[in-house]
């Protein structure tokens, strides 16, 4: 039996450094129970030799969640990914994808696309150290490279047993553009990955970048095996609503974004009780109400507000009602509007 299937990685969100933290994730397990989660990326001298407690811990509800490691050193990510499977996690990937400098100082990350055999070194002595799933993130190529680089990287990944693949639709040009530049100026070529998930036909392949609409999750769910999506899934988080029903046929497991919220209240009372400033936690909550009236003053007022000494739960839920009154205000409006006589010549 398979260690992941298709179905695990029909849909998933990216993982995001200073994003997708804990707080974060139990949000998005709120919104979808069948999604699965990333943490940011940890390195393996974090994971070594860092406060773990601190960088690792996460509670049971956000399962299935994958931590997420960068490095490549084999023996390293071997030792981190008996780490990481002792921690409970559902999977560990290995990032061949980010472009940043400190990676590229570290030589590893979207480097490694330059260097197929080392990473099939890495995955190999991950797969030796655990029973869990060992999975990959990539980009298509960097800088120069032509197509060939991507399908050379997937095979020695899946040779040396890796259980899935994540493709970013991209390259990343690691020379002239920043991090930021380069999740969105590589054009993408979704095309690329359809032919690489036609070429390994029996291993999962989720494709990633530039998805934001349902839509087109579905569209490419008709050429690969699963949709990871990043900004779109943390700027507006309704969009999780929708992939339990449209993607997986089940109730999604709140009626809409209040009912979220509200389920979301023990755990932001709970985390405060431990000591953790509502900041910290509202922040991956300032998209939520995107398109909505009152979505402005929901923001600002938590921007304002949830920072300072002492902010508690009525912050959050004053900032809620912003929402609601300005949707009973627009509601009043559009029916005053409808119950207007018509004018008669």
């Amino acid at each position: 039996m398979p260690l992941i299937t298709n179905q695990d990685i029909r849909f998933s969100v990216a993982p995001m450094m200073d994003w997708t933290d804990r707080h974060c994730r139990y949000f998005h397990r709120l919104l979808s129970r069948r999604a699965r989660l990333y943490t940011e990326m940890l390195t393996t001298g974090a994971v070594i030799h860092g406060d773990r407690a601190r960088l690792m811990a996460f509670d049971p509800f956000e399962q299935p969640v994958a931590m997420q490691l960068g490095g490549a050193e084999p023996a390293a990510l071997a030792k981190s990914a008996v780490i990481v499977e002792k921690f409970g996690y559902a999977e560990v990937n290995l990032n061949v994808g980010c472009p940043s400098d400190r990676v590229q100082n570290g030589a590893f990350g979207a480097c490694l696309m330059r260097e197929p055999a080392l990473v099939g070194d890495c995955v190999k002595a991950m797969k030796d150290a655990v029973a869990i799933p060992v999975t990959v993130k990539c980009r298509i190529g960097v800088d120069d490279q032509e197509e060939q680089a991507l399908f050379a990287l997937a095979e020695a990944c899946v040779e040396s047993g890796a259980d899935a693949l994540f493709v970013h639709a991209r390259k990343a040009w690691l020379k002239g553009l920043s991090p930021r530049e380069n999740r969105d100026v590589p054009p993408l070529d979704y095309p690329l990955v359809h032919r690489l998930k036609r070429a390994l036909p029996d291993v999962p392949i989720a494709i990633n970048g530039g998805l934001t609409r349902m839509a087109e999750m579905e569209e490419q769910l008709q050429f690969v095996d699963g949709v990871m999506i990043g900004r779109a899934a943390y700027h507006d988080p309704a969009l999780l609503l929708e992939v339990d029903p449209c993607l997986f046929g089940e109730p999604a497991p709140a009626a809409d974004l209040f009912e979220a919220v509200d389920a979301f209240l023990p755990y932001v009372e709970r985390q405060l009780a431990s000591g953790e400033r509502l900041a910290a936690i509202t922040r991956h909550l300032l998209g939520l109400f995107a398109g909505m009236p009152g979505a402005r003053s929901f923001r600002r007022r938590l921007a304002l507000e949830a920072v300072k000494p002492g902010a508690g739960i009525e912050t959050l839920l004053e900032a809620v009602d912003e929402v609601r009154a300005a949707r009973t205000r627009f509601a009043g409006a559009a029916n005053s509007a409808d119950a207007e006589p018509a004018e008669t010549a």
